[in-house]
């Protein structure tokens, strides 16, 4: 019999291999986007990319597929789909002179399908990579292309290869990455050129957490002072039945605080994930230090770290917070429930009072109810000895009636008692 292979064993095992690094030959151009579609946006970006396969002539998408590298002429589009974005990537083999001068993206691509791509732009890259010799390392000609002030470079993928960026968005919308080749096989250029346009892409995925930790830090401030109000009046508390209109409040403060973690905490989570991926990537280049230049990993950890940190801050604020409401809503509600204890100990304390009070008057009526019977008793007794005395009986009617009274009360007491027992043993 064969062996039963797992439903996912295949997609498991092709998993390794998704998205294969594009071999790149120098000189080449490259234009990236990465265009922020959100997590429902696949069928969208699917559906572009088989308008423009279409319009060039070539095969359509796979169905579920989330990676897609197709050729035409000296142009290549490798087409992939994240989690909550979607990345557009053209390889232009096509001779050029100046390395970011003239359109960015080649003339085979029609300009309205560019304008129509699904989502938002949150990144765009121009990866331009030569060989040696083609560029003047000087500091003067390498102004012409970025931003002196925010030049970062350095010796990567153990020597073989020198790259420059600025991380700057420039005049045409793009920023800028060039790559001096030293002897780079067409495997290990398309490897680092796909590291330096993830560093990019996930260095701004990273991003979005920041203005989130902003938008929500007023209301955090704000949020953190009245809760401080709080707990310090819970210490002061008089009898003055406050501790309800408290507790509504911290109920309130608590609903916000969870609705502002439940619309933070997957961004938050985001951040530091592809925070991790950046600082992985960088590691990958195998930086070495050019005289006179920072180095890519300095850069990006000084302008980075401080947005991860402010981010990490202010989900912790979250956690803690949250905590400290938990806290002072327990305590509140304990002494809520402190005050219903001893409310209920008087309204016991009363109900037992009048419940004592009721059991006099009980006696009370039951002594008159015994004297009215009693005396009912008596009255019909008397018609009786009357008619016995006028019937020629030797009997006084009055005497007998006096007679009769206390008979009666003893046997009515006695019949009272014995309802009484048995409605105890009841």
């Amino acid at each position: 019999m064969p062996l039963a292979d797992h439903p996912l064993r295949l997609a498991l095992a092709h998993e390794v291999h998704a998205r294969p690094f594009t071999p790149v030959v120098a000189p080449e151009r490259i234009v990236h986007h990465a265009m922020l579609s959100g997590e429902g946006g696949a069928a969208a970006d699917r559906a572009h990319l088989s308008k423009l396969l279409a319009h060039l002539g070539l095969h359509d998408v796979p169905p579920g597929a989330t990676h897609v590298v197709r050729g035409f002429g000296s142009v290549r589009l490798k087409w992939e789909r994240h989690t909550e974005f979607c990345t557009w990537t053209l390889f232009d083999r096509s001779a050029f002179d100046d390395p970011f001068s003239g359109p960015p993206h080649p003339a085979i691509i029609p300009p309205q399908w560019l304008d129509d791509l699904p989502g938002q732009r949150l990144a765009a890259t121009r990866v331009v990579i030569e060989p040696a010799g083609r560029i003047a390392r000087d500091p003067m000609v390498l102004e012409r292309y970025f931003e002196e002030e925010f030049l970062a470079g350095s010796r990567v993928s153990g020597g073989t290869a020198a790259a420059w960026t600025d991380f700057r968005v420039h005049a045409d919308g793009f920023g800028r990455v060039y790559v001096e080749d030293f002897g780079l096989s067409p495997r290990q250029a398309g490897r680092l050129v796909q590291r330096f346009l993830e560093i990019e892409t996930y260095r701004m995925m990273a991003l979005l957490g920041l203005p989130v930790a902003r938008e929500i830090a007023p209301r955090m401030t704000a949020i953190d002072g009245e809760l401080t109000r709080i707990t310090a009046e819970l210490r002061d508390l008089g009898p003055d039945g406050r501790e309800r209109q408290l507790l509504q409040t911290l109920i309130g403060l608590g609903a916000e605080i969870e609705r502002m973690t439940s619309a933070s905490d997957y961004r938050f989570a985001a951040t530091r994930a592809y925070a991790a991926l950046v600082e992985r990537r960088i590691a990958e280049l195998r930086e070495e230090r050019e005289e006179g230049l920072q180095t890519i990993a300095e850069f990006t950890d000084r302008r980075l770290a401080p947005a991860l940190k402010t981010v990490d801050a202010m989900a912790g604020r979250l956690r803690g917070v949250a905590e400290r409401l938990s806290r002072a809503a327990t305590l509140l509600r304990t002494r809520v429930d402190i005050a219903l204890e001893e409310q209920n100990q008087a309204l016991l304390v009363s109900m037992d009072q009048r419940a004592r009070i009721q059991l006099r008057l009980q006696a009370a009526v039951e002594g008159l109810s015994l004297a009215a019977i009693s005396y009912y008793a008596a009255s019909l007794l008397g018609y009786l000895y009357k008619a016995a005395e006028k019937g020629g009986f030797p009997v006084s009617a009055d005497v007998m009636t006096g007679l009769s009274i206390p008979v009666l009360l003893a046997a009515f007491w006695l019949l009272l008692r014995r309802a009484r027992r048995h409605l105890r043993g009841e």
